[in-house]
């Protein structure tokens, strides 16, 4: 069998540290990513040219390419070029919906306070690409920052002898500023400190393999990032109601995309167990990447699970914090308000984590190895700064000014407490 059943009471402090303490890989390459970074700091171009012949096998002429990807977007299929409009038009509907709204609001005693948003002016987005063809990706991360409002976007892409017209494309519809033909570290270094070509930006988005990922951990503090993700992830919930065939297919799909991926299925019914697991052997024989689902399978961070009770499952999936969560049960909803900590969940048999991969419009790069515990995935406001605002008349200074300075005093901060006492004893402020 490809995929062990096991029992969620009998897993040992090595199996518990398996699942729970996933591991992106990134200290491994740590050292190697940071004499990248660090040359393309001081060398920029001629850095970045050297690695991309040296780690892709390309000698690149222009490393921008914007006009290619308008030229790719005119000659694609038409088929394919219409998936794209409709994929990113599902996508820029959900994230102008959580555009926020400024406000205003007066409160007791003559204070006046509020909020307001203002988009970041220049970012960067990592797109996986080469000869691969990762069009999702660019919409993922393209199509919110320009709903944002966001002045600049720039994409890195890597290079390839025969660039991915749909890939290049994608870009071209999401709304990208900027692309250039560069991946991997020397990409992450070139937009956090900028090069003669690459335009240094704010903060930096999107998946990336381990080099990408180091490289994002190692210019963190000179530039923001979204987050570090690791390789993908899927937990689904399962009742003794659940289709195995389609349990099965959630756990295939995600270990499609990665050696390293972690596939898991949790359930409160031993032969629905049993069920998903000969299910998955049976579909990962039929698929063209056999070789790599089946590597992720045997992952020790994989595997179908049985639990004594679904109470027991929610725990689990709770600690586990899963990038995707599927629930396939008859009452996915009152299991969903017991979980807190997931990236993307997708509810019912027929919202497959697919729906979400490409075009129903929520975001698919999100936090893997526990991040969903104390962040979310890419959003709107992944491209915004937040300012408060205030202002206090001269009736609310006075009922906060024996607050102010009673607390300034306490912490010896004395001209704190003056610079209210001033304004008190001269009865300054708008009345």
């Amino acid at each position: 069998m490809t995929i062990d059943v096991q029992t969620i009471a009998d897993l040992g402090p090595d199996d518990r540290v398996a699942f729970f303490e996933r591991d992106a890989g990134i200290e491994a390459v740590r050292g190697d990513v940071r004499e990248i970074v660090d040359r393309v700091r001081k060398e920029g171009d001629v850095a970045v040219r050297e690695f991309t012949g040296e780690f892709d096998g390309v000698e690149v002429g222009n490393l921008e390419i914007t006009d290619q990807c308008e030229r790719a977007y005119e000659e694609i299929d038409a088929e394919i070029r219409d998936a794209i409009e409709t994929a990113a038009a599902n996508v820029r509907e959900f994230h102008e919906a959580q555009l926020p709204e400024d406000w205003r609001r007066e409160f007791e005693t003559g204070r006046k306070l509020g909020r307001r948003f203002r988009p970041l002016e220049r970012v960067g987005v990592y797109v996986p690409g080469g000869s691969a063809a990762y069009p999702s990706s660019a919409i993922m991360g393209v199509v919110p920052a320009v709903v944002a409002g966001v002045d600049h976007v720039s994409v890195v892409t890597p290079p390839a002898d025969d660039l991915n017209p749909v890939t290049l494309a994608a870009i071209h519809a999401a709304g990208a500023d900027a692309v250039f033909s560069v991946g991997g570290a020397q990409a992450i270094s070139g937009l956090a400190y900028g090069t003669e070509t690459i335009t240094r930006v704010q903060k930096i988005v999107g998946p990336g393999n381990k080099w990408v990922t180091a490289a994002k951990a190692e210019v963190r503090g000179d530039v923001e990032i979204d987050f570090l993700a690791g390789p993908s992830e899927v937990v689904v919930v399962a009742d003794e109601s659940a289709a195995p065939d389609l349990v099965a297919a959630e756990l295939v799909a995600q270990a499609e995309h990665d050696p390293n991926a972690s596939v898991v299925a949790v359930t409160d019914d031993e032969d629905t167990a049993n069920a998903v697991a000969a299910a998955v052997d049976e579909q990962a024989s039929a698929r063209e990447r056999e070789d790599v689902i089946r590597e992720a399978l045997a992952n020790d961070a994989s595997g179908v699970l049985r639990a004594r009770s679904m109470s027991e499952a929610i725990l689990f999936t709770e600690e586990y914090a899963p990038e995707h969560l599927s629930i396939i049960a008859d009452d996915d909803e009152s299991i969903l308000a017991r979980i807190d900590s997931a990236g993307s969940v997708f509810l019912g048999p027929n919202t497959p984590v697919a729906a979400g991969d490409y075009a129903s419009g929520t975001n698919h790069v999100l936090p893997t190895n526990g991040g969903a515990r104390v962040a979310g995935g890419l959003s709107v406001e992944t491209f915004l700064r937040s300012t408060t605002v205030q202002r206090l008349s001269s009736e609310g200074l006075g009922e906060l000014g024996e607050t102010i300075t009673t607390l300034a005093d306490a912490e010896g901060l004395e001209a704190h407490a003056e610079s209210v006492r001033t304004r008190l004893e001269d009865g300054t402020g708008e009345q």
